[in-house]
């Protein structure tokens, strides 16, 4: 197996990290990835992260809203933007020839955007309307309502986009500040992967930057983050259980407990038994739930971890009145996991399918920028493919178990959307 191709890491004079892997492509990704979002939100900025990430498109000294969309059109390329939990990141794919033209495009709308008073409203109606999409769509409404509860207070259990009391009463001054304290040097890292040169990109962000002299650096760790920046570690909360009624032709169901940190050294154990449980259609819950019994259309489990914490979440959409089956099923499946561990076949299905998933990601250059930056932020270094893909080979059948062992050794939390009573549903076996 072939190590990753060439990546480079160097860090601008003023701490703005660049880093590259170059492949044989004709498009290059270049990603800005900032270290900012939910989490580093309180009560009355909760969404100002992701209203920074909007109002970025809405104009700088040099472009008006018409002239970015535009621009990035006639590059041809897709460009999108994101904001989660502890990041937020504005990428574009687009053909080599056109780099130079990106990298002045994404620099201008991150660094010198102007925040108007008249765009900020625009923007947040727009805002407005996609809280409320979430609202009315309720496989994903019930993430957020689940994270609340498995998170309490803290700034984890708070929604990406805010509740729309605060975004109605965000000022421009605001989401400016916002802008001003986070986006800075040390916390901004530029991410390309494919056919792109180290130092040429290095070169046309020393420009952007206006003056900014090159000083390689292999050594970016997140532990460089200034004190100030340093986050608070969630408390883990007794399990709870909550129903929130709703009239509804489904029942949608999540579970879950708390898992592994993004840095975790037994991470690979921990994918490997979520495959197993729910993360494929071989997987236990999807054969028993929905191929045998019929109960659901949609179940799935989920790993979603952070720096320092993460859970371990189950989906299931059902009909009402076999949301208790559902869930008794569950439990009967993890306690399985727990007490018989799995079979010599589950874990070589597990650890093919979760090769291949990455091996797959590695043929698109969007994936490969995404894990290119994810390996830096959370690891201090890019991790090579073949260093991975050992690591996922020497997990065994007692390491799933001993994982499965150690996740569900507390009781499930769960969260229930839907047109629920207490007479429908029974979290008792939860408990057991």
């Amino acid at each position: 197996m072939p190590d990753l191709p060439s990546v480079q890491l160097s860090t601008l004079t003023n701490g703005v990290r660049v880093v590259t892997e170059t492949t044989p492509s004709r498009v290059v990704t270049v990603g800005v990835w900032v270290e900012v979002g939910a989490r580093d939100e309180h009560d009355l900025t909760n969404g100002c992260s992701h209203f920074v990430e909007h109002m970025l498109f809405k104009g700088t000294q040099r472009r008006d809203a018409r002239q970015i969309a535009r621009e990035f059109d006639v590059m041809g390329g897709t460009a999108n933007a994101f904001t989660a939990a502890e990041t937020t990141c504005y990428y574009a794919t687009v053909l080599v020839e056109a780099l130079p033209q990106l990298v002045d495009l994404l620099s201008d709308i991150v660094l010198n955007s102007r925040f108007d008073q008249e765009e900020v409203e625009h923007e947040r109606d727009v805002i407005l309307q996609e809280i409320a999409m979430v609202e009315d769509t309720p496989d994903d409404l019930i993430h957020d309502l689940f994270n609340r509860r498995i998170w309490g207070h803290h700034p984890l259990g708070n929604p990406v986009l805010g509740p729309p009391k605060v975004i109605a009463a965000l000022s421009p001054e605001r989401i400016r500040d916002h802008h001003r304290h986070h986006y800075i040097p040390s916390r901004i890292m530029v991410v390309a992967a494919g056919q792109v040169e180290h130092q040429h990109l290095c070169r046309l962000w020393t420009q952007a930057l206006t003056g900014d002299q090159v000083v390689v650096d292999n050594r970016p760790t997140p532990s460089s983050a200034p004190a100030a920046f340093r986050r608070q570690a969630p408390e883990r909360l007794a399990a709870q259980h909550h129903i929130f009624d709703r009239d509804l032709e489904q029942a949608h169901l999540l579970l879950g407990t708390y898992g592994l940190a993004e840095r975790a050294p037994e991470r690979y154990a921990f994918h490997l038994l979520n495959t197993v449980l729910g993360g494929n259609m071989s997987s236990r819950l999807f054969q028993e739930i929905r191929e045998k019994r019929g109960l659901a259309y949609a179940v799935y489990s989920y790993l979603n971890p952070h720096s320092d914490s993460g859970i371990l979440g189950i989906y299931l959409g059902v009909d009402p009145r076999m949301a208790t089956e559902a869930i008794e099923l569950t439990v009967r499946e993890i306690r399985r996991l727990r007490n018989q561990g799995l079979r010599p076949e589950e874990l070589d299905e597990a650890r093919n399918y979760t090769r291949a998933v990455i091996m797959l990601a590695e043929e698109n250059m969007e994936s490969r920028m995404s894990r290119l930056a994810r390996n830096v932020i959370n690891f201090g270094r890019a991790l090579p493919l073949k260093e991975v893909l050992a690591d996922l080979e020497r997990v065994t059948m007692d390491d799933v178990r001993a994982m499965a062992d150690r996740i569900f050794t507390s009781p499930l939390s769960g969260v229930a959307l839907g047109p629920l009573d207490d007479g429908l549903l029974n979290w008792s076996s939860l408990d057991s």
